[in-house]
């Protein structure tokens, strides 16, 4: 991790803070997302944290759908993440980073669709996450995944510093709009 990223990362989620604590319209859903959905399909969701982006809009498009939702569980920082299936009702345990996560017991399903959390984004549809790449390794592990990005406006910037793993999103709703490849 370079520190250019450190430093963004920090810029980021300041101006992400302070955007989350005023109020603001929720995620938007785009046509394309719902054209995705189909009975069957396994969404991957997540429960925010702090100030990142609620996906549950999505989320709950679809199950109306008909979809499976899992949700990430993560153990230690090195492991690969494991998206594990949810009933919205389940109780969530707490996990490692401030997470709530479906039990381990849960069963682990394949995603069609992952939406994923970040900290800043470019046009190019390029994402900055967390810096521990659970992210990064699980796009590569699900090549045939669409990979869906899920911030707020004020997360975007001109460029991203890239490395050799970083892998585009295919699109990103922001509360303004859709961006897709």
């Amino acid at each position: 991790m370079t520190t250019d990223k450190v430093l963004l990362r920090a810029k980021l989620r300041h101006v992400r803070d302070r955007f989350a604590a005023a109020p603001h319209p929720p995620i938007a859903i785009a046509d394309a997302f719902r054209a995705r959905l189909s009975h069957g399909l396994t969404v991957a969701s997540y429960v925010p944290i702090g100030s990142e982006a609620d996906p549950s809009p999505l989320a709950r498009i679809a199950m109306e759908a008909g979809c499976a939702l899992v949700l990430p569980h993560v153990t230690t920082r090195a492991a690969p993440i494991r998206f594990l299936a949810w009933e919205t009702e389940a109780e969530l345990a707490l996990g490692p980073f401030g997470l709530r996560q479906p039990a381990e017991s849960a069963a682990e399903l394949r995603p069609d669709i992952i939406l994923t959390p970040l900290v800043g984004f470019d046009r190019s549809l390029n994402r900055l996450g967390q810096g521990a790449g659970h992210y990064d390794r699980a796009f590569a592990a699900f090549p045939e995944a669409w990979r869906v990005g899920v911030a707020w406006s004020v997360q975007e910037l001109p460029r991203l510093p890239l490395d050799p793993w970083d892998l585009p999103l295919h699109a990103i709703a922001t509360e303004q709009e859709w961006l897709t490849s």
